[in-house]
């Protein structure tokens, strides 16, 4: 592209940012949502209005439509890759086998940095979870709609900004910790993990409140119509994406240290 090109693809994009921000601003009051922040707040936290009918059998959270959307997608990509990419891969990488190998090795080496002498079932949960939290956390940005019972339209948030998903998750991770002590200590390991009993506590609601802070700062944005042009698009992708990395990061080393340290075994004392 020649620089008058480009001088003439930015003079086009200003020109169209000028008319919208003047027809945001020209709208006045009329773009205000009928609901008060703090409804708009509560109900982001709570759900106790926009649910949905999960097959006409019963209402339920927008976060579990995400969850099942998000589970049911990663499940069939991995078999996808499974079936037709693995097979042809070469010794000489390409670049999306490139990338594969790369992500499974930072998972693997975090699961044999932490649990030297157990880290084979680790290794592959931490790269499952870590999938799972990082593509449900993106998946808010692609706005796919629900329909809610009240017949309204309504974009499926994250799956971990639903206290449940993320209260799943924390518990999940924490079944997870108990299994490495008992397959590497007996009852001894039991012990050593049931003494952490706010562990899947902390890790349930960290990740709970990092995703649904991204959530309600994008809410509180968008809600005033003159903080609501391009401002709430900017705040939403980049709360999102550091959200998605930092959460992933924060929850595997968490699964992976504590694994790590009640699977290592005990030595026996010589009397």
């Amino acid at each position: 592209m020649s620089s008058k090109q480009r001088r003439l693809s930015i003079i086009v994009f200003v020109s169209i940012a000028i008319v919208l921000f003047a027809a945001v601003l020209l709208t006045g009051h009329s773009g205000e949502k009928q609901e008060t922040i703090k409804e708009v707040m509560r109900d982001a936290v709570l759900h106790e209005t926009g649910r949905i009918n999960f097959f006409n059998i019963k209402a339920v959270n927008p976060g579990l439509i995400s969850a099942v959307t998000v589970t049911v997608t990663v499940l069939i990509a991995a078999a996808i890759i499974r079936i037709f990419v693995i097979p042809g891969f070469k010794y000489v990488p390409g670049k999306f086998q490139l990338l594969l190998e790369e992500l499974v090795s930072l998972f693997d080496g975090l699961a044999k940095s932490n649990s030297p002498h157990r880290n084979g079932f680790l290794g592959a949960y931490v790269f499952g979870a870590g999938v799972y939290i990082f593509v449900g956390t993106l998946f808010e940005l692609f706005g796919f709609q629900g329909i809610t019972t009240e017949g309204v339209s309504i974009a499926l948030p994250a799956p971990l900004s639903d206290i449940n998903g993320a209260i799943a998750l924390g518990c999940l991770s924490y079944v997870v910790i108990l299994s490495g002590g008992i397959v590497g200590n007996g009852m001894r390991g039991v012990g050593s993990t049931l003494k952490d009993f706010s562990l899947p506590i902390s890790m349930s609601f960290r990740l709970f409140g990092a995703l649904l802070s991204g959530l309600l700062v994008t809410e509180l944005v968008y809600y005033y119509i003159h903080l609501s042009f391009v401002l709430p698009v900017v705040v939403g992708v980049l709360f999102t994406i550091l959200h998605a990395l930092i959460q992933t990061y924060v929850l595997t080393m968490l699964t992976a240290l504590f694994y790590g340290e009640v699977s290592e075994p005990h030595q026996k004392k010589k009397i």
